[in-house]
């Protein structure tokens, strides 16, 4: 992955590779953000999860945002996600700005990016499951394949041919 992924708005978007000194703050951001999955009564571990982004050889892998030298979000390319669809790769996650930034065009930004490595990677798509993030993601040219319930929760899955 290059050095800088992405600029734009006054906004560098990095692997996360290259900044592991994030990961303990991303790892509060993450665990306010989804506490069912990474709290303390969660199954997830923030930390193992930001480790494994900062992979530098292929999934997974992660980005961050950086604005006026501050850690402002975060975004993931994994090999799977939602198990009733194992058989499609690669998946953005992990999408996550700071809500003091939010609607500034930095989501967008991260999704470019993970666009981009699994662009490289050799992908000829990428896929997201979203209950939050369907109006980020049409804006970027993702279409919606379907609606699909995931850990009781309503989803859409939707993909973008590279």
């Amino acid at each position: 992955m290059p050095a800088v992924v992405a600029r734009a708005r006054g906004v560098t978007v990095e692997p996360l590779a290259r900044h592991p000194q994030a990961i303990a703050e991303l790892c509060g951001w993450f665990e306010a953000e989804w506490p069912d999955w990474y709290g303390p009564a969660g199954r997830g571990s923030a930390a193992a999860d930001l480790h494994a982004y900062a992979n530098t050889g292929g999934l997974p892998c992660g980005v961050v945002a950086w604005h006026a030298g501050h850690v402002c979000g975060v975004a993931a390319l994994k090999a799977k996600s939602i198990a009733s669809h194992a058989h499609l790769s690669p998946w953005a996650a992990a999408g996550w700005v700071h809500p003091d930034l939010r609607g500034r065009g930095i989501g967008g930004l991260l999704l470019g990016a993970l666009e981009h490595e699994a662009r490289r990677l050799g992908f000829p798509g990428i896929h997201c499951g979203t209950s939050t993030a369907q109006n980020l993601l049409r804006r970027c040219g993702w279409q919606l394949m379907e609606r699909v319930t995931h850990e009781g929760q309503d989803l859409g899955v939707y993909r973008k041919a590279l």
